[in-house]
């Protein structure tokens, strides 16, 4: 973080707690995961590194470079990157909020090439992920993912989980925003916890989405009932 630079950290995205106190951030050489609340800012910094990646705002591959409605951050701006000797081959920034357009653009150019040749508007949110997960992405690469349980059932996100350490295995390297629990519980990562404390490493059965999801298992009718009594119904 080029924090010298930085001239307030009274508005947006420099108020968020956890990027105004983040000063540098060492990634795990096969799974990074972001979680946190929504508004947390884990997916304001994914979106930042992808920018000084070279991928467009919409995401997919470093070529698919077109128009959208502006939201990037300037967080952007205000990040460096320190790249390892490690060789990337291939590179895929995925965004939940934004795939359509990719599929859409993918489409326009006939940019079907490792999407099995078909539209990914063709099959469904979950299978078009998938697809690109096990056809597109090649291996020795870096991959950024942007909420990919979003698309995904349960029995899917373990699908993916194993689809991640096929590629993992193949020396590749992931930066996922997330808040699976399935999906966290990858081995071969590192946990960094965005709250207003800021930046930190957390073990997997510290998170959150660990321990709401294992409350609500153990006892889910006492779980809802609670709830619902909370909330006056």
């Amino acid at each position: 973080m080029e924090r010298e630079r930085i001239a307030a950290y009274d508005e947006y995205p420099f108020d968020i707690p956890a990027i105004r106190s983040m000063h540098s951030l060492a990634f795990h050489p096969d799974v990074t995961f972001f979680v946190g609340e929504n508004g947390s800012g884990k997916s304001t910094l994914l979106e930042a590194i992808a920018f000084q990646l070279g991928f467009g705002p919409a995401g997919g591959t470093r070529n698919m470079q077109f128009a959208t409605a502006e939201t990037a951050s300037d967080l952007r701006d205000y990040i460096g990157i320190v790249r390892g000797t490690r060789q990337v081959a291939d590179a895929y920034f995925l965004r939940a909020e934004s795939f359509y357009n990719v599929a859409s653009y993918a489409d326009e150019v006939r940019y079907l090439a490792g999407y099995e040749g078909r539209s990914l508007h063709a099959r469904s949110h979950g299978e078009a992920f998938l697809a690109i997960l096990n056809h597109k992405l090649r291996g020795k690469g870096l991959y950024l993912f942007d909420e990919p349980e979003a698309a995904l059932s349960p029995s899917r996100q373990m699908t993916a989980l194993a689809s991640i350490h096929a590629l993992v295995e193949d020396e590749s390297q992931f930066i996922i925003a997330t808040h699976s629990p399935i999906l966290l519980a990858y081995p071969r990562s590192k946990i960094v916890q965005f709250d207003e404390s800021g930046l930190r490493q957390v073990r997997y059965e510290e998170t959150e989405h660990y321990a709401v999801t294992r409350r609500f298992l153990a006892d889910h009718q006492r779980a809802v009932n609670d709830l619902l009594r909370a909330d006056g119904s």
